[in-house]
């Protein structure tokens, strides 16, 4: 007993004896701190409360017996009364007195802005590998280029380079449509059965102009640029850059050719993923084409990231693989739409080649041999009447018509593609094939089925029958499936 009875060094003491004693810290034991206006106003009450008491009890004290019990009754109404006053106003002034305590949001964004603030005082960066590339922005000049090359023989070329250096083997004429399709849109699909050489294509184009693509591996998880670019991470200060992200700025810096595959790229919706590159690549003026990387600016950002935002070089462009199978979704027509579409379904023979040294060439001789191509093999007026009149027919028949865009793809892909040694009825037959016969999948299949033939039919009458080959093809194999 004098072992549990003896006191704490610490200062505590002992109560409820036994095995459930428990111990309290007498320096625990603070009363709250009052602030001095609410501290005058309880110090007030229980004035007013004192001198009412010592009141009463003169009166009492010098009153006749008789009166006393009746003012006795007054006595212990006024102090019902009172007493309830002093509690209340002792509550009131704790309650005032208490402290706001913060939402734990609102705590969590004070200490990330603080410590975004106390980051900015100091030296450090952020974006350590975009600054590195304008540390040594020199190194992507790119060196001599060769300009006098037309666009015919830069396919030949590149066609014999993926032959004799890298045992690549592909028809021409996909060639000559992968070459019209980048003279068109800085999107491009390459589709079909896996196996086919799609992204051997795009890596071996960006070895023939000296400058290797960039492939991006899409993950299944994929929703938001983000997974393109690269996010701030708040524990370690910086902003976690991908490979896609140096490439862009370093393409800003130079006047080659940047190409990147997007492998796999159904494998994740490509309208959610890759939304705002969409919508950036549809307006006119390159330089209005900002990315969002952050939504604030540090002085120790990269030069070339303004108020957050990067520029989206015209200089390049970007591939995307698609598998035909039940493994990836499918590509939406916002996508289609704006992407020039090439399907490699299979693998072409092998031939002997030549070993070419690879051809560099600028964006911007590139842009040129397109206009050029504009300007000499134009759309004749014959196949322009053609077109209006193909088009007038699917409006009535089908409700499907070539719109704006269409048009425009259609008068600067086919010029490229002759000017890459093809004939201007087969670059008709493929553009609309890839761009206006697809859409009739969505027509009512009854009707469409009833009605294919004469849209063939019709096709032989203005095109004559040994052409557009491919539309009538997709035409017949839709209404048989419909």
């Amino acid at each position: 007993m004098e072992k549990d009875q003896k006191a704490d060094p610490r200062g505590t003491f002992a109560f409820f004896g036994g095995k459930e004693r428990r111990r309290m810290n007498m320096k625990n034991l603070k009363l709250p701190k009052l602030k001095k206006k609410y501290f005058a106003v309880l110090i007030a009450i229980a004035a007013v409360v004192v001198l009412m008491g010592i009141s009463m009890g003169l009166y009492f004290s010098s009153s006749a017996a008789p009166e006393t019990s009746e003012g006795g009754a007054i006595a212990v109404v006024a102090l019902l009364i009172l007493v309830p006053i002093l509690l209340g106003g002792l509550l009131a002034v704790l309650y005032l007195n208490r402290k706001e305590e913060p939402e734990p949001l609102q705590i969590v964004a004070e200490t990330v802005e603080q410590t975004k603030t106390e980051v900015k005082k100091t030296n450090r960066r952020r974006f350590d590998g975009l600054c590195r590339i304008d540390e040594e922005k020199t190194r992507y000049a790119g060196g001599e280029f060769n300009g006098r090359i037309g666009l015919k023989e830069f396919c030949e070329t590149f066609r014999d380079y993926a032959a004799g250096k890298l045992r690549l083997y592909y028809e021409i004429e996909d060639i000559r449509r992968f070459i019209a399709g980048m003279a068109v849109s800085h999107i491009l699909i390459l589709q079909g059965m896996s196996g086919t050489g799609k992204t051997s294509l795009a890596f071996a184009f960006g070895e023939f102009l000296g400058n290797t693509s960039t492939v991006i591996p899409v993950q299944p998880m994929w929703k938001e640029r983000t997974d393109l670019i690269g996010y701030y991470n708040e524990f370690t200060k910086r902003f976690n850059e991908t490979d896609l992200l140096k490439k862009i700025y370093e393409a800003n810096y130079s006047e080659q050719i940047y190409i990147t595959v997007l492998d796999e790229m159904n494998i994740a919706r490509v309208e959610y993923y890759f939304a705002e590159f969409l919508s950036l690549l549809e307006l006119p003026n390159a330089e209005e084409r900002l990315l969002t990387v952050v939504s604030d600016e540090w002085k120790n950002d990269p030069k070339q990231l303004k108020d957050g935002h990067v520029r989206l070089p015209e200089n390049m462009w970007f591939i995307g693989t698609a598998n035909n199978d039940d493994s990836t979704f499918a590509i939406s027509d916002k996508v289609y739409d704006r992407a020039m579409v090439l399907d490699l379904d299979k693998k072409a023979q092998a031939f002997s080649a030549e070993r070419p040294e690879g051809v560099k060439i600028t964006a911007k001789r590139f842009k040129e041999l397109v206009k050029e191509a504009q300007e000499e093999y134009g759309l004749t007026e014959r196949n322009r009447r053609r077109l209006r009149q193909l088009d007038d027919f699917m409006t009535e028949h089908f409700r499907v018509t070539f719109g704006n865009r269409i048009r425009y793809q259609i008068e600067r892909y086919v010029p490229a593609y002759v000017a890459c040694g093809g004939e201007e009825l087969n670059a008709l037959d493929d553009i609309l094939a890839k761009k206006v016969m697809r859409k009739l999948g969505m027509q009512n299949p009854v009707y469409l089925r009833n009605n294919a033939e004469n849209l063939c039919r019709y096709m032989d009458e203005l095109f004559g029958e040994e052409n557009l080959s491919q539309c009538k093809e997709i035409v017949r194999r839709l209404g048989r499936s419909a």
